[in-house]
């Protein structure tokens, strides 16, 4: 039965976002639904931000969770009567996205855009050291070696050598190719 769950949005109060997430996956817990309701996520990213005291001096830096889509929380589920019932009594939650607060699924590409869920088989072409082309954005052309690779987060770090400079450039996995 778990294989017919699809992945759907959550409006939410803001800043309830967690909450809303960790009492979905409580409520199904406890009322033995987990094979109906499979996950509850909140996309963040980790950022890397300056810490100054209070004259203004740079005293250090930390990491920092930021939400990707805040007042929304992504539920795995399938969708019958109780789970769309629990979701919507849910303390902080206001519906659900879609035409007329009807419960709309994402697709497949809206998965994998979105970051909801991680993709930890993909294959790339290419490794550390390679040497690579950039095929998007605005160093498109350019050639760099590959630094570092980054399956979960669809990243890679690629040296590039401009105006006599070595520069790293963070890209998608997709935005390079191997020469």
């Amino acid at each position: 039965m778990a294989d017919e769950s699809r992945w759907y949005v959550v409006h939410t109060y803001s800043g309830y976002e967690n909450k809303v997430a960790q009492d979905l996956m409580t409520t199904a817990e406890n009322r033995q639904m987990l094979d109906l309701i499979c996950d509850a996520k909140v996309p963040t990213e980790t950022a890397i931000e300056e810490v100054f005291d209070k004259r203004g001096n740079k005293t250090g830096e930390k990491e920092v969770q930021h939400k990707l889509y805040p007042g929304y929380v992504f539920v795995k589920m399938v969708m019958n009567d109780n789970t769309w019932y629990i979701v919507r009594n849910t303390r902080g939650c206001t519906g659900f996205v879609g035409p007329d607060s009807k419960p709309e699924p994402l697709t497949e590409d809206e998965v994998a855009k979105m970051g909801v869920e991680v993709v930890t088989d993909l294959k790339v072409e290419y490794q550390v050291g390679d040497a690579v082309e950039i095929t998007a954005g605005p160093m498109e052309g350019s050639v760099g070696t590959v630094e570092e690779i980054d399956i979960p987060a669809r990243k890679v770090r690629v040296k590039i050598t401009m105006f006599g400079r070595e520069l790293p450039a963070e890209l998608e996995l997709h935005e390079v190719k191997l020469l």
